[in-house]
């Protein structure tokens, strides 16, 4: 269940030009994606580019290519997508999730690299800055509302004391955000534990483990949880645990709650960037990292009525 708020995504005109990139030998521009693992949000998060890119005009098939790689999770996989990127020489890579990001980013300056699905490209070491990249690389920031999804526990659980903080170890944008959440647990005087995993395997007995210590937990917009997020809810929900998360995919595969992005419309605003590279000629470190300024509440009643919570007047 999901109340949606109107989102300014800015979209180009759908004119068919490609003044801003070189075409293959077929008149077709090339385009790689590289996605990170295969879980909601990041599937919405293409496929908004790929809509995005077809609503002004780009079309797969007709005058650009995608060729898209999923690394299953794993940074090697990562790695040998982004040489061969780079060795077939593609027009235009759109990265999906900081660890894809930073693949790429290794491989070349030159080729235009779009972002997406990373918190803070700044601190990944992927742009000089967020408001002026510089170099090749541009994008959209996947930076969630962390004090307000905190300040959620509170509401939903008054008489919660100490929170959970589940991550994985490895990923710099969820230790971006899960320091944004314990500065708001530390102002609303909420006490916490961090509980991380470096692979899945881990997930199961790290969540076991926080039963009976925590009274929520909090998973932020993090690309292990959300791809094991089926297995936190398995066992949280049996302990009437609550988990507050990063995104409403996170929610619908059995989370309780979450104010979040809409991925799907953050791949549309990722592509409209795009186009303005493709149309324009636009360099991407001249253009500033973007931001959905509204974010949804979600719930899922399932968990909610296992866990006994009512939020329906949410």
């Amino acid at each position: 269940m999901k109340k949606n708020l109107v989102i300014a995504a800015s979209v180009l005109s759908a004119a068919v030009a490609l003044a801003g990139c070189s075409k293959k030998s077929d008149g077709k521009l090339a385009i790689g994606v590289i996605q990170l693992v295969e879980h909601n949000a990041l599937d919405a998060n293409y496929q908004g580019f790929v809509d995005g890119l077809k609503e002004a005009g780009y079309v797969d098939g007709e005058n650009i290519t995608i060729d898209y790689q999923n690394a299953q999770g794993e940074q090697a996989n990562c790695t040998t997508i982004a040489d061969k990127f780079v060795s077939d020489k593609k027009d235009m890579i759109f990265a999906i999730a900081t660890p894809a990001a930073q693949a790429i980013a290794a491989k070349t300056e030159t080729i235009p690299v779009l972002i997406s699905s990373v918190t803070d490209p700044k601190s990944a070491g992927l742009v000089d800055s967020n408001e002026k990249p510089g170099h090749n690389i541009t994008g959209t920031s996947d930076l969630t509302p962390c004090a307000a999804q905190i300040d959620l526990i509170k509401q939903i659980v008054p008489s919660a004391k100490k929170v959970g903080m589940l991550f994985c170890s490895a990923e710099d944008n969820s230790r971006f955000q899960i320091n944004l959440a314990e500065a708001e647990c530390k102002k609303i005087g909420l006490d916490y534990e961090e509980f991380t995993v470096s692979n899945q395997n881990e997930v199961m007995t790290v969540v076991q483990s926080m039963v009976g210590k925590v009274d929520a937990i909090y998973a932020p917009t993090d690309n292990m949880i959300a791809a094991t997020m089926g297995v936190v809810s398995e066992v949280a929900t049996s302990a009437k645990i609550p988990v507050i998360c990063g995104e409403d995919g996170m929610v619908q595969s059995g989370g309780l709650a979450t104010y979040g992005l809409n991925y799907y419309e953050l791949g549309k605003q990722t592509a409209a960037m795009a186009v303005e590279i493709i149309k324009n000629g636009t360099k991407p470190g001249d253009m500033p990292i973007q931001y959905l300024s509204v974010c949804d509440f979600s719930y899922n009643p399932e968990t909610a009525s296992m866990i006994g919570v009512d939020l329906s007047s949410f």
